[in-house]
Formats: structure tokens, C-alpha cells, sequence
């Protein structure tokens, strides 16, 4: 096999078999796989939207059930994308041998990266306008901002697609994932303006927050569902940008480092 090189990754129209195949395989088991994506955030936004929502109606003049909607979203695609680049990446790399049969295509490494991290992205749109729908059935987001949202989601998608696919590229086994899930993703989600107000936060974890993917997220998708326009796009685009190069430049190399030696 090829020698570990730290160049940057190489760009080439050859990942879209790659994409395709994971796509029509996913076909296969797309109902099911829509619904285990979106089983969590949807149990959410009933049981806090309205259970919740019963006692604390409205956040900052905004009915408590959409403000949880707006964020529901993002969350969904957070997880569809790091559960597609953990578990489901993982199982093509190690257990199924996938990426080993498609390596003796003509075929690089950085092709199959390249095309786990826009499938994940792809799938994690799925999730998210899946949930889209349903808030639009609660009556939430019917406007023509909303336009703007699938891009965004699809970029949220890369974004966290890039940071899965570092920790698939250093995980062991299935088991390493729960550190990712418990350590970060899941402080992620109570930082970031999900459930409540960051600015209920004391001023250190504000500071925090304000750097984390997850919130720029929400601060791009909350004002678009709610019908008005995000305060700082420029900024919060920036942040996912930054994760997102950097994490997918990250797992390149490193997956490079796991499998060509």
C-alpha cells in the first residue's frame, strides 16, 4: 500500500460511485432509517414542546415550541451525520471491508473520505427536512426563508460529518464512540441554545458556547424557521467553515496514518 503522506487532500469527481453506492444501498432501509434518526429529536420536541412548553411559555416573545423546533433541527443533523461517519463508516472500514474492496479500484483514499463525509452531510439533510416537515405540520416555519435552510443544513451535515470522521479515524471499536457521544456531543447540545437561552449561561460557558458548531448552527437555523434573519450569517458560516475544513483536512490525514502503513 501507498506510503502516509501529510499532503492536503486530493479533490476528484471519483468519490460520487462512492456516494451512489452508500445512497442505493441506503434506499434499501430508507423508512427505517429516516425514523431512527429522527426518533430522538422528535420525542423531544413533543415531550418538552409541550410538556415543557406548558409551564414556560414563551422564550424572549418566542412560543417555547418553536423556539425547541428551531433547535430539534439541528440537533437531528448533528447526530444523523456523527452516527452515519461513526457507526455506519466504521462498519464499511473495518467489519464489512468495504473501503478495502474499493481501494483496489482505481481509487485513493482521500476519494472514499471525501464521499463518507458528503453521504453522511446528504443523509443528515434527510433527517433534518424530515423534521422540517413535521414542525410545518405543528404550523412552524411556513414562510419563504425557510427556502434558505436545506443549503444550510447540508453544511451543517459536512461540518459535523468532518468531526465524526476524525474519531472514526483513531476509534478501535464501536465502544470508543460512547467517549465522542457522552464527552462532546452531548455537553454540545446543552451549551448551544438548544433547550434554552446561551445568555442563561454564566459568562465563562457563553464564551464557550459562542465558539461551538452546534450554536453557530442553530444561530443560522432558529431565525430562518422563526421568519426573520440570523443577527451575524458572516460569523456563524465562518465557525462551521473552520470546523469543517479543518476537521475533514484532520481526518484525511489520520485515516491516512490508520490505513496506508
Amino acid at each position: 500500500m501507498a506510503a502516509f503522506d501529510s499532503t492536503p487532500p486530493r479533490f476528484s469527481r471519483r468519490f460520487f460511485p462512492i456516494w451512489r453506492r452508500n445512497f442505493l444501498v441506503w434506499k434499501k432501509l430508507a423508512v427505517a432509517s429516516v425514523l431512527g434518526n429522527i426518533a430522538e429529536p422528535l420525542i423531544t420536541l413533543v415531550a418538552f414542546g409541550y410538556g415543557l412548553g406548558s409551564l414556560l411559555r414563551q422564550i424572549d416573545g418566542i412560543p417555547y415550541i418553536q423556539f425547541l423546533a428551531s433547535g430539534s433541527i439541528c440537533m437531528s443533523v448533528m447526530m444523523a451525520a456523527s452516527f452515519e461517519t461513526l457507526y455506519s463508516a466504521f462498519s464499511r472500514m473495518h467489519v464489512q471491508r468495504t473501503w478495502e474492496a474499493l481501494l483496489n479500484a482505481p481509487l485513493d483514499l482521500d476519494d472514499v473520505v471525501l464521499a463518507e463525509m458528503l453521504w453522511a452531510a446528504t443523509k443528515s439533510l434527510f433527517s433534518g427536512v424530515a423534521i422540517l416537515l413535521v414542525i410545518f405540520m405543528l404550523g412552524i416555519g411556513l414562510h419563504p426563508a425557510i427556502l434558505l435552510l436545506p443549503p444550510i443544513l447540508f453544511f451543517i451535515g459536512m461540518t459535523f460529518a468532518s468531526l465524526g470522521l476524525i474519531v472514526n479515524a483513531i476509534a478501535r471499536g464501536y465502544d470508543f464512540f460512547t467517549y465522542y457521544f457522552t464527552l462532546v456531543l452531548t455537553p454540545m447540545t446543552f451549551l448551544s441554545g438548544v433547550y434554552y437561552p446561551t445568555a442563561q449561561l454564566p459568562g465563562w460557558l457563553q464564551a464557550i458556547a459562542s465558539v461551538l458548531p452546534l450554536n453557530a448552527a442553530i444561530q443560522l437555523v432558529r431565525p430562518l424557521i422563526l421568519g426573520g434573519v440570523p443577527a451575524h450569517p458572516a460569523r456563524d458560516l465562518a465557525i462551521l467553515a473552520v470546523y469543517c475544513v479543518a476537521g475533514f483536512y484532520a481526518a484525511t490525514l489520520l485515516t491516512r496514518r490508520r490505513l496506508l502503513k
